[in-house]
């Protein structure tokens, strides 16, 4: 559920900054959810993935004790700290960020079809809005670097 506070969170943010500020809408939309959805949802799944790791795998519907659980966390902090230097770094950087979050996302998306598939995981962490973010969120960040 934490993806989609998040979300809020960002176009909140951005709809400020575009209030107040007269920024341009898809340069700024970007850039918050860079920082917050990206960011803030890679740290925040980094802190899962590492200090709750059994917590998290019976959410996804994964069997506790397993290692890996220390491995993708590690990739979500790299993730969430792309996204938050993206505040500071735009250009190129945004772009190699965009890559990132995409092909993570989308390979995540497909083990978690793979998983409903051939297990019927339908767990919250597996089929809820995590499922559905993974593919959404690359689809409105190219959309939004398109339109810049």
């Amino acid at each position: 559920m934490y993806v989609l506070y998040l979300f809020i969170a960002a176009i909140s943010v951005a709809t400020a900054h575009i209030l107040i500020w007269d920024a341009p809408i898809a340069q700024t939309l970007l850039l918050w959810l860079l920082v917050i959805q990206v960011g803030l949802s890679g740290i925040w799944s980094f802190m899962g993935h590492y200090f709750k790791s059994d917590m998290v795998a019976g959410y996804i519907g994964w069997p506790a004790g397993n290692p890996f659980q220390k491995e993708i966390a590690f990739t979500n902090l790299a993730l969430g700290s792309c996204g938050l230097l993206s505040f500071f770094f735009r250009n190129e950087f945004w772009l190699a960020t965009i890559i990132f979050v995409s092909v993570f996302l989308l390979g995540a998306f497909s083990v978690h079809v793979q998983s409903q598939r051939e297990s019927g995981n339908k767990n919250p962490g597996n089929a809820g809005p995590v499922f559905f973010a993974d593919i959404a969120i690359p689809l409105i960040l190219w959309g939004l670097y398109f339109a810049m």
